[in-house]
């Protein structure tokens, strides 16, 4: 049954005064530490470093680049083009013969309609090598979960399916690092954050796992020199608000985070100096790549500006700065996002047809085997409709 419109707005109309009082204190908030911004990128150098070596607990972001060459705390990318052919001209100086590669993943988690608990992770992955004599690659791979390894942990089947294809992707994007044979012209995507806050709240049997991942990763881009990008669209992240409060000993904020906080100071192609995340918390569990991990905010379209996450390795070799060109120019090719990205979630992702053939399929195994598989009514019912 659809829902009733005349309801929710007679629930929003009583409500109205929560959203208000909150929209107040945001504004208030935002502006408040708009300020702080100010004062920070104001801040000398020598007295920065100073105040920075001071503190003794995390400050949420450590400053690497420096403020002097910024226009309100913001490093202007200069760049414009009167049409999209020039702009695209552009995009081709600076990734051709540029290698870019993406993982994304999909599943199928296990069914209360399905009598054995079982589940699919599919990754695919798309390899653009940006030259006219190679071909670009898409390709898949799967794994299916059994009974016996959904059972083998107390957690919820759905957060095992979740570490495995996390496992999956990660384990894609060390195994391609390692083959990359000019990793000087190549460009990999992690689509998330390098930094899993989201780990620190799991039980370590799951939790671990995560971390023991990402870190692996971050091994692999500094070992074999592979230039990593983790990619969050659409961040809440607060390092920056965190720094800001302890800097300018603010109170603590209405929930603003930092893309909120930089919008209104950015332009298409600009970005915020570098700093290493200094977030404590899941960092203390990454060991001696707890301060390897850097960020800034990269203006990539019309919305709130993107969290670009890199290996510090990246920033000490002075590569930032033709990284952060490449990731702009992927961003142009994909209208407001990676186009490696975009096209290995569309590799990867499993439609509704792929879950009816994967089900048939099982079914016809699961015949000969002669094991007893049963698909509810509900089930059934749902596929004849549809």
């Amino acid at each position: 049954m659809a829902i009733k419109p005349s309801q929710i707005q007679a629930i929003l109309n009583h409500k109205r005064t929560d959203f208000a009082t909150f929209n107040q204190g945001a504004a208030s908030s935002l502006q408040a530490y708009q300020a702080a911004w100010e004062g920070l990128s104001q801040t000398s150098e020598a007295e920065l470093a100073s105040w920075l070596k001071d503190q003794s607990g995390e400050v949420g972001a450590r400053p690497l680049e420096s403020f002097r060459d910024t226009r309100d705390g913001i490093i202007r990318s200069g760049l414009s083009w009167p049409n999209r052919e020039q702009s695209l001209a552009w995009v081709k100086a600076q990734l051709d013969q540029v290698t870019t590669f993406a993982v994304d993943g999909s599943q199928i988690f296990p069914s209360k309609d399905l009598s054995i608990p079982i589940a699919l992770v599919q990754i695919g992955w798309f390899e653009n090598p940006h030259a006219a004599q190679r071909d670009y690659v898409k390709d898949i791979s799967l794994d299916v979960l059994t009974p016996k390894e959904l059972s083998q942990t107390s957690q919820p089947a759905e957060r095992w399916v979740n570490l495995r294809r996390f496992e999956m992707e990660v384990q894609r994007l060390v195994d391609y690092m390692q083959q990359v044979t000019e990793p000087e012209r190549c460009l990999v995507f992690f689509d998330g954050s390098l930094v899993l806050s989201f780990a620190d709240m799991m039980e370590d049997e799951i939790g671990q796992p995560y971390v023991q991942s990402v870190t692996q990763l971050l091994q692999a881009s500094e070992r074999y020199r592979v230039p990593l990008v983790g990619y969050v669209d659409t961040a809440g992240s607060r390092d920056l608000v965190t720094l800001l409060k302890t800097f300018a000993d603010l109170e603590a904020a209405v929930p603003i985070h930092d893309a909120q906080l930089l919008n209104p100071l950015m332009t298409w192609g600009d970005r915020t100096p570098l700093c290493q995340c200094d977030r404590g918390g899941i960092l203390n569990r990454y060991g001696n790549l707890r301060d390897r991990v850097t960020f800034t905010y990269l203006k990539t379209n019309q919305s709130y500006p993107a969290r670009i996450e890199l290996p510090r390795w990246l920033w000490e070799e002075g590569r930032v700065k033709t990284v952060l060109d490449w990731v702009r120019a992927e961003v142009i090719v994909g209208g407001g996002y990676p186009y490696a990205i975009e096209t290995a979630d569309q590799t990867a992702v499993l439609q509704s047809r792929d879950r009816q053939l994967f089900y048939r399929i099982l079914q016809d195994w699961a015949d000969g085997e002669d094991l007893p598989l049963r698909l509810s009514r509900k089930m059934l019912s749902k596929a004849q409709r549809r």
